[in-house]
């Protein structure tokens, strides 16, 4: 029995989050790793246009709360989803239209790309509080648990309870959905295969007749359907506030180098290693350690191995190492 409430409170609090935690992240990666094996740049403004999409969806979440629309036990802002990703979707193709696509022309190396997309960082940065407030917004409605602790003591008898949030659920589902839809569409379609010719070799594709600007707008038009959807996803989960979408860059951008930066297959993974490190180090293991120790060797300390003020610091160390030991990342990227 103490095993069993121990393997509740270990899904509770560290497998059930990190999950839901690492889809979210594998959709923010997956869309840095298209711009950088396609456009051939880091976009530092990633987390930013998670941001931008985001705020739109609790915009129109807004306006359809305030008109009585709800989408009954459902979150009301995945009906506001599509909205937000088409107007994501003309932020990012202005965007390029007005500053990348002259640096393209150019030819210009990718550490000026760079730094021309921490520029654009800023500006959307700035956009969005200026628009929505810097401060939290909560927008989640709907039904907040699939399933209770309480409801899951009373199934079970055990003495702790297993709850599971409905954005969590969402989340996971979403993901599966997302990425099967992309490795279909880059697999399978002829625009799909002609964006992955053109990652692999520029002036062949470009031989073959592929044309160049098309596949930059492709690839924008995915990118900012997958960062709208793990922006909205992540405020769901947690809440809205721009600035901490800044802050997920970080472990965005180790979820890529982590799995091989240009590798789809290595952003979900390094996107789930990068999220189930950092809730596994900043988790206070006493609860599931008194279970499972004997009575005389119950730890009388937290047994946390860092601060969740520091669980960024976690990603951090994992990028470190991966880019001294393996900077193609564990599924063969490109070298950063």
């Amino acid at each position: 029995m103490d095993f069993l409430n121990a393997l509740v409170a270990l899904s509770n609090f560290v497998l059930v989050p990190a999950i839901a935690y690492g889809s979210q992240l594998a959709l923010g990666a997956l869309g840095v790793t298209l711009i950088y094996g396609i456009l051939r740049f880091s976009n530092f403004a990633h987390g930013d246009t998670m941001a931008f999409g985001a705020m739109i969806a609790v915009l129109v979440t807004w306006g359809l709360q305030a008109a009585g629309v709800s989408f009954g036990p459902l979150p009301t802002a995945l009906l506001a989803l599509p909205f937000a990703i088409l107007g994501c979707i003309v932020l990012v193709l202005v965007t390029d239209r007005m500053v990348y696509r002259f640096y393209r022309e150019q030819k210009a190396k990718p550490v000026i790309l760079v730094i021309v997309s921490m520029g654009v960082m800023f500006i959307m940065n700035g956009l969005v509080r200026f628009i929505i407030g810097p401060d939290d917004q909560r927008f989640s409605d709907g039904e907040r648990f699939l399933i209770s602790a309480r409801e899951f003591k009373a199934m079970t008898g055990l003495n702790e309870g297993l709850a599971i949030k409905t954005s969590q659920g969402i989340t996971v589902i979403m993901a599966v959905v997302a990425v099967v839809l992309l490795f279909w569409f880059l697999n399978k379609t002829r625009t799909g295969k002609s964006m992955r010719a053109y990652s692999d070799n520029e002036d062949l594709a470009l031989l073959s007749g592929i044309n160049p600007e098309r596949v930059v707008m492709i690839t924008w038009i995915i990118v900012a359907a997958l960062a709208t959807t793990a922006g909205v996803l992540y405020g769901l989960d947690k809440s809205f506030k721009p600035f901490v979408y800044f802050q997920l860059l970080l472990p965005i951008f180790a979820s890529a180098i982590v799995g091989g930066l240009g590798s789809p297959v290595g952003a979900i993974a390094g996107g789930f290693i990068i999220a189930f490190s950092e809730v596994t180090i900043t988790y206070a293991w006493k609860k599931v350690l008194t279970y499972l120790a004997p009575e005389n060797l119950e730890p009388s300390g937290l047994v946390q191995f860092l601060s969740t003020d520091y669980k960024f610091a976690v990603s951090f160390v994992i990028l470190l190492i991966v880019l001294l030991f393996k900077p193609t990342g564990l599924f063969k990227g490109k070298a950063v």
